[in-house]
């Protein structure tokens, strides 16, 4: 049933204009809190990833879970300086004036995750906005409903309640939700939803970063070291089962190596997941069905 997100965004714009998102302690404990989440819950975390898309307990850790607490830790090592306000060069017009750029938050932002890096792409834009001191509703992907509930569960144990938000549901509710007026929009996933958001966005004319994606061609011709070549593109597919924004789509070579290419890569399928690819348990998972297809 889709309720109350009027509620929760009021809730949200109410946290900001009291200024608890803005100090530097505050932001940099959230930081702390939000490390602290990832190295005490690994395990579950990368059991709930396993459970939407059957990822390996390596490749979660490396590419979301790890890779969200380093964030995280860079985050806090510069975020001093990050606030500082900047001294611009000044010309004729204002020589004589004292000129600063101060970073300011922008307010309110939604996060709206996507199924291919369920923790990863819900998380990492969360936490850019806490450490520019922004108000944060996460929206993860209901495609990942395991990785879904434990960012919903971790967050409001770990994170403060005022200035942080997870809002579960499909479609509908993210329909529901891009009515309402944020002061930032971040979107990861298809170029058809992302028209969908950049026209909600419209109505308030509020910022939007889209991440989208595109095509990743590979060109391959008889000057490379063709196994080094292989082994490489092939890792940069497999990761995830694909399902990555710039894994390789497809290979443009010429003839004298395509049979090359096509033995290589059969070579290095078989020596990282056995000749039984698909019983695999270190190849990842395409997300569902409809995917799939």
């Amino acid at each position: 049933m889709v309720s109350g997100f009027g509620d929760v965004v009021q809730r949200a714009r109410s946290a900001f204009e009291s200024g608890k998102s803005k100090p530097y302690e505050f932001r940099l404990r959230q930081l702390q809190q939000l490390v602290k989440m990832y190295e005490e819950n690994q395990q579950d975390l990368a059991n709930a990833l396993a459970a939407d898309l059957r990822k390996h307990k390596q490749e979660a850790v490396v590419f979301e879970i790890e890779f969200l607490a380093n964030d995280a830790r860079n985050s806090i090592n510069h975020l001093k300086q990050w606030m500082k306000p900047e001294k611009p060069s000044k010309d004729v017009a204002n020589m004589l004036d004292g000129v600063y750029i101060y970073p300011d938050p922008y307010g309110v932002c939604l996060v709206i995750g996507a199924w291919n890096y369920p923790l990863q792409l819900s998380l990492l834009p969360a936490a850019g906005a806490i450490a520019a001191g922004n108000v944060v509703i996460v929206k993860p992907s209901e495609m990942a409903p395991a990785t879904a509930k434990i960012i919903a569960q971790l967050c409001a144990k770990y994170l403060d309640n005022d200035t942080f938000h997870v809002v579960l549901g499909g479609v509908e509710e993210t329909t529901e939700l891009l009515k309402q007026r944020f002061d930032y929009i971040f979107y990861t996933g298809s170029t058809t939803v992302g028209k969908i958001v950049r026209a909600a966005s419209n109505e308030y004319l509020t910022p939007v970063t889209l991440e989208l994606g595109g095509k990743s061609p590979l060109y391959i011709d008889s000057s490379v070291n063709l196994e080094i070549a292989v082994r490489r593109f092939m890792w940069g597919k497999c990761i995830n089962a694909g399902q990555t924004c710039i894994a390789p789509d497809y290979i443009l070579c010429t003839k004298e190596v395509q049979a090359q290419i096509l033995k290589h890569a059969k070579n290095v399928l078989n020596s990282w997941y056995s000749e039984n690819v698909q019983s695999s348990k270190h190849l990842c998972r395409i997300v569902s069905d409809r995917h799939f297809q």
